[in-house]
């Protein structure tokens, strides 16, 4: 009995030795296919790729097409895919829809997303805004003497330009502008070609089509950077921006950065490069040598320099006077832009 005891006890010391060395063989094959899986989850979660979505004619892809033609975006670490749609609600849909990741908006938008539980993020694409142009041979040389007056209007009776005009009007003439004119809504090329043929007297249509407008005789009146100061706005403030989602920016802190790094070397080509804007002056469609002048000196006068506790300041006293004129229609609930509208963890480089 006393041999049967240890005999039944050295086996299962055996077979607990068996146990281990099977547990030890299992961990060896299992913990290499593990550790890969999770480079591989870790690697998908820090994509470098960053889906753009914006407009397929508009000027934004300027500098998209010298990220792309320069590799700049490669430079970065981040591999940028475009994607083109036919206007801004397509491109603000696809947004939403997760098709990508990044589009050009305004943070009065983003304010008001925030405000209905969207956790949005802005960072400045572009200062240039619209100005006020008229026909020399309208007889217009002050805001008054647009009384009776048809004035073209892109972007619908919340344009962010036209609000601006109006409140202006307001503060140093005491006339709100909707009141005394003929306004006409209607889109940016069609509004051109009303002023070019006489069938309105003035217009405010997004920059570029004013650029165009001047270059083929029309005299700007007032740009909307102007009436800044006298509304109490000391700098000028980016309206247009990259817009994204503040959770997934966060994930891919690298991807987004390289990314808004990438805008801003462009920007830099651009600015610094005539030979640049040369390569793509057939994308700027421009139809005479004036109008692709004042298309790259305009756009250069857009670029954003600098982006501050400053600017945001600017930008909560441009709310207000959009809140005031255009309501809820524009800002929806929001009541202020909230901290966490403007993306801090990029800084716009010196120049």
């Amino acid at each position: 009995m006393q041999y049967f005891a240890q005999a039944l006890a050295l086996e299962k010391d055996m077979s607990a030795q068996r146990l281990q060395l099977i547990k030890t063989s299992v961990k060896r094959l299992i913990l290499p296919v593990v550790a890969a899986l999770s480079l591989t989850t870790l690697a998908q979660a820090a994509d470098p790729a960053v889906r753009v979505g914006v407009l397929k004619f508009g000027t934004v892809n300027w500098e998209l097409n010298a990220v792309e033609h320069h590799g700049i975006d490669k430079a970065n670490g981040i591999d940028m895919e475009v994607s083109g749609y036919a206007n801004g609600n397509a491109a603000k849909i696809a947004f939403q829809g997760g098709e990508v990741d990044v589009i050009v908006s305004d943070w009065i938008w983003v304010a008001r997303q925030r405000a209905e539980g969207k956790n949005l993020a802005f960072f400045p694409y572009s200062l240039a805004v619209g100005s006020l142009m008229v026909r020399p041979d309208a007889g217009i040389a002050s805001l008054p003497d647009l009384a009776g007056k048809k004035l073209g209007v892109a972007g619908g009776p919340v344009d962010k330009s036209w609000l601006l005009l109006r409140a202006y009007s307001q503060l140093k003439h005491n006339k709100d502008l909707a009141d005394i004119v003929e306004p006409n809504f209607a889109a940016p090329p069609l509004i051109n070609k009303l002023m070019g043929k006489g069938d309105i007297d003035a217009a405010v249509n997004f920059w570029h089509f004013g650029a165009k407008l001047k270059a083929a005789g029309m005299t700007p009146l007032i740009g909307i950077s102007d009436m800044l100061p006298e509304l109490g706005v000391e700098g000028p403030v980016p309206l247009l921006g990259w817009v994204f989602d503040r959770d997934w920016a966060e994930q891919n802190m690298a991807s987004i950065n390289g990314f808004l790094a990438s805008s801003y070397a462009a920007k830099k080509l651009m600015l610094d490069s005539d030979e640049e804007w040369e390569r793509l002056r057939e994308r700027t469609k421009a139809k005479t040598d004036a109008e692709f002048v004042e298309l790259r000196d305009t756009w250069r006068l857009g670029a954003p320099r600098s982006f501050g506790d400053a600017e945001k300041a600017d930008a909560s006293k441009v709310f207000a006077i959009m809140a005031a004129n255009g309501g809820k229609k524009l800002v929806g609930s929001a009541t202020e832009v909230d901290a966490g509208t403007f993306w801090d963890a990029f800084t716009i480089p010196a120049e």
